[in-house]
């Protein structure tokens, strides 16, 4: 479960690749053109950016450079009905990570996503299994000691979020801003709401918490390494 930015100009691919991405449990949000979308990506922060190249206001290629200029580093997948060689080239050297051209199959997007989010720096892997813990990202599945664990999509987004970068400390807000839908009137309350929750659920009498609480700072996935 990935935060995603869909950028397209044609409104209804862009829905149709929202709704396909959200069957696949992924939190999705869109922009129509390039000042739109560089806007977004100055103020949010994603997992996965899928963008078009032939968008009005600014390019794909105009969006890209700007954001990897800025040091965004998230991954970027162009769709595009541009095929030849160089303009993949093109494509790869100003920053792209995977290139898909258009017309595509809906399937085949979501095995390419798939992939880019398992590389290093994304996703831990499909399963994660630590001291009787085990989560499974692909069929959105957790397991305590041989028990299934009934967790809320958005509790597991938010575990799966940790999991994606276990060690790594992160303040509230900023979890916020990576879990929860950018136009949501969420709170950093919530997301402490949340967190005890799934401490609640996951820990068991006498051993660590998998969550750690880090005084002052926020909040981390601990994988007792």
């Amino acid at each position: 479960m990935a935060k995603v930015l869909v950028v397209e100009d044609d409104r209804e691919l862009a829905a149709n690749v929202q709704r396909w991405l959200e069957f696949d449990k992924h939190v999705v949000e869109t922009a129509h053109d390039g000042k739109q979308a560089s806007e977004m990506l100055r103020f949010y922060k994603y997992d996965l950016i899928i963008l078009d190249w032939g968008l009005p206001e600014a390019s794909g290629i105009d969006v890209l450079r700007e954001f990897r200029k800025s040091g965004g580093n998230s991954p970027v997948l162009f769709l595009t009905g541009k095929g030849a060689v160089e303009d993949k080239e093109m494509g790869f050297n100003t920053g792209a990570d995977d290139y898909l051209t258009k017309p595509f199959d809906m399937r085949e997007l979501s095995a390419r996503c798939k992939a880019i989010l398992r590389r290093p720096n994304s996703i831990v892997g499909d399963v994660l299994e630590l001291e009787g813990l085990s989560i499974d990202v692909s069929s959105h599945r957790v397991i305590r000691d041989g028990e299934p664990i009934n967790v809320s999509q958005q509790e597991f987004a938010l575990l799966e979020f940790l999991v994606r970068h276990q060690g790594q400390v992160f303040a509230p807000e900023a979890i916020l801003d990576r879990v929860w839908k950018s136009t949501s009137d969420s709170t950093p309350a919530v997301v402490r709401s949340h967190i005890k929750s799934l401490r609640k659920k996951l820990d068991v009498e006498g051993r660590r918490s998998f969550i750690k609480n880090v005084h002052g700072v926020g909040y981390c996935f601990d994988n007792g390494s």
